[in-house]
């Protein structure tokens, strides 16, 4: 099939993880994505560890399928180059602070001078507007100023670090996607483009999706582990005898009574049934007994046969040998510089025609420099003062 977003031509002026978590849907999708890039401002994620043959893992992923430009933004013929880009690019994504991106002359109005019907996407921490538009701030910050972290923990030791970015992600480079595709659309009625503010706040406050709902309409503000969902009842996890968890779900009745009948205890099923925090209390500390009665194997072994809700907490290299996550083929091998491949997270997006295989990982700081100048008509002489005077590396 041909690419779904092969159409859409981006610069990503982002770093970090929201916008280039986005703009890789995006690539990964077709989209043409042309990162800009400081040759004197390091992206950290190009250094962040684990590194595989002397690139950053987490670099060579998120920006994989993208072309590298090496700009100093601060120089007027970086400047210009940018305008010229626009004729062709008509989607920007950037994460700078508000304010940023207009003291270098790219804000939206003066790029929408330039080209009515771009796109401009700006993520970042609290938004364009507001008295914290300037505030530094990282995913943990988020989700505590969101409420989120308020009902997400344990009643004895508080809120808990979340392993992976929920503000980043799903508050700043999903919703990002979503409003670029939708302002994509609008344009082809309109022919107009518009300016996009994604905060990462708002979007982590707006995933208190039921918790939120129950608060603004009821007045019922939740606290750790006092809610169905966040370890007030036994939807849970239940450490086995050896040390290692399960994760229980079973909130219908017949996935209840499975629970209980396959633990040799089908009484205690009537206590899960039961809307009562005492009963919910109760049943919790008898599946705690138990589960601890059991090895981690024995558990796996027991309820891989049946539809009870409950399954193992797998380690990362665990879950890349799951056989539902191989059988959705959700790792990809991805070709670098060298000829070799390196084994990356696959799109997870499943159209009924595949979606063309990765081009490349991660370029290197300003690997298509040339190519992208080249293509705009640039001499090679011109290019090499360019080089000269330390406009792109």
């Amino acid at each position: 099939m041909s690419a779904p977003l092969a159409s859409l031509k981006i610069l990503d002026f982002s770093t970090l993880l929201p916008g280039p978590f986005a703009s890789l849907l995006l690539a990964d999708m077709g989209a043409e994505v042309l990162r800009i890039e400081s040759p004197a401002r390091l992206d950290l994620l190009r250094v962040l560890p684990p590194h595989d043959g002397g690139v950053s893992a987490s670099h060579a992923y998120l920006n994989r399928n993208k072309r590298s430009l090496a700009l100093d933004l601060k120089q007027p013929e970086a400047l210009e180059i940018i305008k010229q880009l626009l004729g062709d690019y008509d989607i920007v994504l950037e994460q700078f602070r508000p304010g940023v991106m207009e003291r270098l002359g790219l804000g939206y109005d003066a790029l929408k001078a330039i080209n009515p019907q771009l796109i401009y996407v700006s993520i970042s921490g609290y938004g364009q507007t507001g008295p914290y538009k300037e505030r530094a701030g990282h995913d943990i910050n988020y989700l505590a100023l969101a409420g989120l972290a308020s009902y997400t923990g344990r009643a004895d030791s508080g809120p808990l670090p979340l392993g992976m970015q929920v503000a980043d992600v799903a508050g700043g480079s999903l919703h990002g996607v979503i409003g670029l595709l939708a302002a994509v659309i609008a344009r082809q009625q309109s022919g107009q483009g518009t300016h996009l503010d994604v905060s990462m706040t708002d979007c982590a406050f707006a995933l208190n999706a039921m918790a939120g709902a129950g608060y603004l309409a009821c007045g019922a503000e939740p606290g750790w582990e006092d809610q169905i969902l966040n370890g007030g009842s036994f939807y849970d996890y239940y450490r086995s005898r050896d040390g290692r968890w399960m994760s229980v779900g079973s909130l219908e009745p017949a996935f209840m009574q499975q629970l209980c009948a396959a633990l040799g205890r089908p009484e205690l099923a009537e206590q899960g049934l039961s809307p009562r925090p005492e009963q919910q209390w109760a049943l919790k500390q008898a599946l705690k007994v138990e589960f601890e009665r059991h090895d981690f194997a024995q558990l796996c072994e027991l309820f891989a046969g049946i539809d009870a809700c409950v399954e193992p907490v797998l380690s990362l290299s665990e879950a890349v040998r799951h056989p539902q996550l191989q059988a959705r083929e959700l790792v990809t091998q991805v070709p670098r510089d060298d000829g070799s491949t390196q084994a990356q997270i696959a799109c997870p997006l499943k159209f009924s025609e595949a979606l063309p295989a990765p081009r490349h990982i991660g370029a290197a700081l300003g690997q298509h420099t040339d190519q992208v100048l080249g293509e705009l008509g640039f001499s090679a002489s011109r290019i090499e003062e360019l080089r000269r005077a330390k406009v792109i590396l």
